[in-house]
């Protein structure tokens, strides 16, 4: 069975909208304009391109990074992994030909029986509604957490506010920097 990580730069009050620049949200950029950058706070986001074996997105975030990330070298590795798309609306002719293998989900059934099948990590980057959807199904398992120190009020939040039973996580990694930043990797208790 693989591993469904969901990755993301969160602040303190639970915002993950628009971290880094995408337009439309009032505190777009948040995570480079407010915090001091210190390179040993992302070393997790390197880590995470070397250990992932797939990456995992909804349609708007693919629909943002897709035209951006294949040609950028930080994410030079995420270009050669297959890449999985959750989304009932996009469309096979709207996928960008130089990202390598996409594959488009239609259900968080699929999602579950990608789980099911042999290979290492997948990595969840960005997608908010997608996240809470996984989350809300039991189908995530680890989540990497990079916690900015700020409060951002309104904004897309990592995680839904349904209404259901408490689930239990383990942290079994963090630390925090000198920038007030702090690392926390959680495993999910099933």
């Amino acid at each position: 069975m693989r591993t469904l990580i969901s990755t993301a730069f969160i602040s303190l009050d639970g915002v993950v909208e628009a971290p880094g620049g995408e337009p439309g949200y009032r505190n777009s950029g948040w995570t480079f304009k407010h915090v001091e950058f210190l390179p040993e706070a992302f070393e997790i986001k390197g880590r995470e391109q070397q250990e992932a074996t797939a990456m995992m997105m909804g349609r708007t975030s693919y629909e943002a990074f897709s035209p951006v990330w294949p040609d950028m070298e930080d994410f030079a590795d995420y270009k050669v992994m297959p890449k999985y798309v959750v989304s009932t609306t996009l469309a096979e002719e709207n996928l960008v030909s130089n990202w390598g293998e996409t594959v488009i989900l239609r259900s968080l059934d699929e999602v579950a029986a990608l789980k099911e099948t042999e290979g290492g990590p997948i990595i969840v980057h960005g997608s908010a509604s997608l996240n809470q959807a996984l989350s809300d199904a039991g189908l995530i398992d680890r989540y990497h957490l990079l916690v900015f120190p700020l409060l951002l009020g309104a904004g897309k939040r990592l995680f839904s506010a349904t209404d259901k039973d408490a689930q239990k996580l383990r942290l079994v990694e963090h630390e925090a920097y000198a920038n007030g930043l702090q690392k926390n990797v959680f495993d999910v208790v099933r």
